[in-house]
């Protein structure tokens, strides 16, 4: 099989696609190892891991010489993935390889997936707001377009608005215009395969920045609401801001507030819009860069003077 030689964990949790992740790569030839299942619902978020579960990832890494462990989030739409080392890979990164996996021309995918998705990848790239109906609508309207038309959020959830032509002859992948988790995983491993590299190398075969993403929880959404919209509307606000972290650019407004520093560096915030919480994205040119910049721009938003709510977390999914 394709993935044979390949030792996998599957991180079973509460996930509806456990027992179908182990019966495909398994059928591929891989040597799978379930790991975890639980009889109580776990919230994964695939855009911010909980510390645990990142503590989880590589101690099973280590623990059971995996070359790679997958899972999904509970209800099977957003991919996990992480390395040999159980370091995730990120949700952009995914969709970004199963692009190419599939052959797409049309890229369609949020503002918040890394900024080096681009032309100068290959693809036509259109961005739009956070949200698979915000990216299935704008893949509906490249399909006149001719050609191969795939979507894919940050989340790393993965969207064919076209029917593309299988890696072997004869053979065709009907579109599927809603969010998926199998296809990322198996273009992950199967491009690790056929290249014969190691998961941890598929992010140096594209020149991406580094990016990190996080959040703030338990806020008052009207209070952060208003701040973002001062900070939008107030040039000299937004640069008092972030004086601290570096120079204003330019500002995209298109989902929350994206700034683009005059270092090239990228912090964009946002509101949840099914949680009470404000996203924080960053990109960076190093990893350790980008850490410490996540680490400055949430200094800087814990800063504002709010009160916060008791809410219990959920699945934060957007």
């Amino acid at each position: 099989g394709a993935l044979t030689g390949l030792r996998i964990g599957v991180y079973a949790h509460s996930s509806v696609a456990a027992g179908l992740l182990v019966d495909v790569l398994s059928g591929l030839g891989a040597d799978v190892v379930e790991l975890c299942t639980t009889p109580y619902f776990i919230a994964i978020d695939t855009e911010a891991l909980a510390p645990e579960t990142v503590s989880n990832l590589a101690a099973w890494a280590r623990d059971y010489a995996l070359d790679a462990i997958v899972s999904t989030d509970a209800d099977g739409d957003r991919p996990l993935v992480a390395d040999e080392t159980g370091r995730q890979l990120r949700g952009d990164l995914l969709g970004l390889v199963a692009a190419e996996f599939v052959g797409a021309r049309v890229v369609v995918t949020p503002v918040t997936s890394n900024s080096g998705i681009s032309a100068a990848l290959g693809f036509q790239v259109s961005r739009t707001r956070v949200g698979s109906p915000y990216v299935i609508a704008e893949m509906q309207r490249w399909i006149g377009s001719g050609e191969p038309v795939a979507g894919f959020e940050a989340n790393g959830g993965f969207m064919l608005a076209t029917p593309i032509a299988g890696r072997h002859a004869g053979t065709l992948l009907d579109a599927l215009p809603t969010r998926d988790s199998m296809l990322p995983i198996l273009a992950a491993l199967g491009t690790a395969a056929e290249r014969k590299c190691r998961l941890s190398d598929l992010g140096n075969l594209w020149p991406l920045p580094a990016a990190e993403s996080d959040r703030l929880q338990n806020i008052r959404q009207d209070i952060y609401a208003r701040l973002l919209s001062s900070l939008e509307d107030d040039r000299r606000a937004l640069a008092a801001f972030l004086a601290p972290i570096g120079e204003v650019d330019s500002i995209d407004k298109l989902d929350g507030l994206r700034v683009r520093l005059t270092s090239g560096e990228i912090v964009h915030l946002r509101l949840s819009q099914n949680a009470p919480e404000l996203r924080c994205y960053v990109e960076a040119a190093t990893p350790d860069r980008a850490r410490s910049l996540m680490a400055q721009a949430l200094d800087r938003i814990r800063s504002v003077p709010v009160p916060s709510t008791e809410t219990a977390e959920g699945d934060l999914a957007d």
